[in-house]
């Protein structure tokens, strides 16, 4: 008997695959989202920051007085007046030494009464809100109650005269000699707040295990920071070294409030210089504040590709595999 083989029986087809999103609509998708919440930023940094940059330096090559269109075209003649002219080149000497003053006294002042107050001490609390205020008050009030504090007859000359110091009264803000120095010393008194709180909370990522692990291996206090704390404060103290450069270059308004540049311009800056040299003469201001901005600029990008290259490599990610 012969037994026939029958085929088995036809597999179904299989039911298509749904179609795959395709991933150009995605593309289109993050982009429109980007935009839409990038966009009304963008468009005030154009409106507000790129586009004044870009009519100062058109303005800077007309002898313009602020009324009606442009007519006189000078070229660079703006850019050569300021760049001759002795008040102004001082001015960019005084930013420059207020930069080199602020990194030398309020970053190592800042550190250290941020190290003091990281400790375990009574009225803790009081201290770091105490030291704080300067920086919350605006410039025009502390740049006014320093006006008249080391005013002649102010409350600065009065202290020394009642404990017998009469001798060191003076003028404070009227003598050439010492006015920088005693602009700088508002400066620290209103600015240095600001470090040692940025300080305070850089030091608050440093592993207490790693500092308990150094007395336990018989180092000091001092040894302990020295080898540990501030080698991990470091990129804390590198922002806040770019931050005070930048501002130190860009210092307006407590010289304006107590000063205005004076006496014969011994606390002048680029910024007060631009506005007492700029009304009237538009074109004159504009070259100035472009001279401020390029010098600005060029800083930050030197100081950024030096000084802050570690911390910048390890920030910027080439967006692979996303």
């Amino acid at each position: 008997m012969t037994q026939t083989l029958t085929p088995p029986p036809a597999a179904a087809p299989l039911a298509p695959a749904p179609a795959s999103r395709p991933r150009r609509s995605t593309n289109v998708r993050r982009r429109l989202e980007i935009a839409l919440f990038t966009g009304p930023a963008l468009i005030v940094f154009l409106g507000f920051v790129i586009l004044p940059v870009v009519l100062a330096a058109v303005y800077s090559f007309f002898n313009w007085n602020g009324l009606g269109p442009l007519e006189r075209f000078i070229g660079i003649d703006n850019y050569v007046r300021a760049l001759n002219d002795p008040v102004f080149l001082r001015a960019i000497g005084n930013n420059f030494t207020i930069v080199v003053a602020s990194l030398l006294v309020q970053g190592p002042l800042a550190i250290g009464v941020a190290l003091l107050l990281n400790r375990r001490m009574r009225g803790r609390s009081i201290f770091r809100a105490l030291i704080f205020v300067p920086y919350v008050l605006a410039e025009v009030i502390a740049g006014l109650s320093w006006k008249l504090l080391l005013s002649p007859r102010g409350g600065i000359n009065a202290v020394l005269e009642q404990v017998g110091l009469g001798e060191l009264a003076q003028p404070w803000l009227a003598n050439p000699d010492i006015a920088l120095g005693v602009m700088f010393l508002i400066l620290t008194w209103k600015y240095v707040g600001f470090a040692i709180l940025l300080m305070l909370a850089g030091l608050q990522g440093v592993p207490q295990e790693l500092q308990e692990a150094a007395a336990i291996d018989g180092a000091s206090w001092w040894q302990t920071q020295w080898r540990i704390t501030l080698p991990l404060l470091a990129p804390t103290i590198r922002i806040w070294a770019f931050l005070s450069v930048i501002g130190s270059l860009q210092l307006f308004d407590m010289v304006w409030v107590t000063t205005k540049g004076g006496p014969v311009g011994a606390t002048n800056t680029m910024a007060v210089y631009m506005l007492q040299n700029g009304q009237g003469a538009p074109g004159y201001g504009s070259a100035i504040a472009v001279i401020l901005f390029v010098i600005s600029l060029v800083v930050a990008l030197v100081f950024q590709r030096t000084v802050m290259r570690r911390d910048l490599a390890g920030a910027l990610t080439s967006g692979e595999g996303r």
